[in-house]
């Protein structure tokens, strides 16, 4: 594999760990700017509605910028958005400073993933684009974890401070390692728009909504789940999130070869797996062992989703494919803040606190029939224009117009003259000389 995935990976850590790592530290920045648990949890949201808003407008902004420059750039304004949240003098100023710091975050996937994917052969791409998410799995075994506890010591915003040094440091990676990719002499917005609205492209995206929301549903209360229902102290937590994220990292190595070898099978046999060990999970929650080995496991199937969405809305978007790639990102954080909502409410419903696991299944299901169903329809479509070429192919060729020639003249026998070469022609003998010259 290229270095330059490792500058990529190096990235995504960064990102991953700054996404993350803000649902371990809402109670000590809660006290520390003088607000609720619920009110400071609108950073969490801050973060995600810049995704969201980021992901469609810069990778549009930055469509004709040499691919190299534009993850400098995305870069970058990550930094800045981590130095601003750790300076920020009082809540609104951090929220600006999370909203900042999510823009780029999309964009970068989606333009990162486009890069990674032209690095290798093209058996291969799928592989590529699995490693550079292994740097945002690999946050949330170590770098979450480790940027927790340095807050929950040394403050929240040494926490920020160190994600914006991790930022610099990716910019170097890329700087060094990335080569440069020209911008195709067809890129502009309006033709990643068309590429967009391809019907299989939105059909990943809808897939990615309902899907990944699956996984949300249970992840944003796993920490809630790992004391009220598993019965662990809290200072097991970190260590339960971290399974999670060893099983999101499982996940991703295995789906990019088998991705690369069938990818419509495996984003149905990682949803349909997902269904299966949500459904499990409030099972096993009271036998400790199983309980930890569900959360290894549905970090596992759930991230093994990722790689096949990605690409299919890649391939499907064809030669305009970094705006869709970027979206699939928006996708995904509108399933983060979906599915943790309809978990909230199994919960405030009364239905206990492993409700949100039957709730992850239902979405699960769903994005699989959605998935289903655009497989479906691919299927006719491809069926219908091989058809088409086949019938083409088939039409007779139409008959070529007889060659016309001139009537030839009879002898007076009625045989008919016939063509001679001009060698066995008889010489007309010499006719009266012309003048050579004026």
């Amino acid at each position: 594999m290229p270095l330059a995935l490792l500058a990529l990976a190096v990235s995504a850590f960064g990102i991953g760990t700054t996404e993350f790592v803000m649902m371990g530290l809402l109670p000590n920045v809660a006290d520390d700017l003088g607000t609720s648990v619920p009110t400071a949890g609108h950073l969490v949201s801050a973060y995600a509605i810049g995704v969201v808003i980021g992901a469609p407008l810069l990778t549009g902004l930055g469509s004709r910028i040499p691919r190299k420059r534009m993850l400098l750039a995305l870069m970058a304004l990550f930094t800045v958005g981590n130095l601003a949240s750790a300076l920020a003098p009082d809540f609104g100023w951090l929220v600006a400073g999370r909203f900042l710091a999510g823009l780029p975050h999309g964009a970068f996937f989606g333009v990162g993933a486009v890069v990674a994917a032209r690095l290798v052969p093209e058996g291969r791409r799928a592989r590529a684009v699995a490693t550079m998410f292994l740097g945002l799995t690999v946050a949330n075994i170590v770098g979450v974890p480790a940027a927790t506890l340095l807050g929950q010591h040394l403050g929240w915003r040494a926490t920020f401070l160190v994600v914006a040094a991790i930022g610099l440091a990716a910019m170097a990676a890329l700087a060094r390692l990335v080569p440069r990719i020209p911008v195709e002499a067809h890129q502009d917005v309006r033709r990643e728009l068309r590429a967009l609205g391809n019907r299989q492209v939105l059909l990943g995206l809808l897939t990615a909504v309902f899907g990944f929301a699956g996984v949300f549903a249970v992840y944003s209360y796993l920490s809630t789940m790992t004391t009220k229902a598993m019965g662990f102290g809290e200072s097991s937590v970190t260590l339960v999130l971290a399974l999670f994220g060893i099983g999101m990292t499982l996940g991703a190595l295995a789906a990019g070869p088998l991705t690369d070898r069938a990818l419509r099978p495996t984003l149905y046999g990682s949803l349909g797996a997902l269904a299966v060990v949500l459904v499990a999970f409030p099972f096993t929650v009271d036998v400790r062992w199983a309980a930890l080995a569900m959360v290894v496991l549905l970090g596992a199937v759930g991230f093994m989703t990722t790689t096949p969405l990605q690409m299919l809305v890649m391939n499907k978007a064809k030669d305009a494919p970094t705006l869709a790639s970027a979206s699939n990102h928006s996708a995904f954080n509108l399933a983060n803040a979906g599915g943790a909502w309809l978990g909230g409410v199994a919960i405030a419903a009364g239905w206990g606190w492993t409700s949100p696991a039957f709730v992850g299944a239902v979405l699960a299901l769903a994005g699989l029939a959605i998935a289903a169903t655009a497989g479906f329809l691919d299927r006719g479509e491809g069926t219908l224009r091989s058809r088409v070429v086949a019938a083409h192919q088939s039409r007779p060729a139409a008959p070529r117009p007889a060659a016309h020639h001139p009537a030839r003249p009879a002898f007076e026998d009625g045989t008919v003259a016939r063509d001679e070469p001009d060698a066995a022609r008889p010489s007309a003998g010499p006719g009266p000389s012309r003048p050579s010259g004026p």
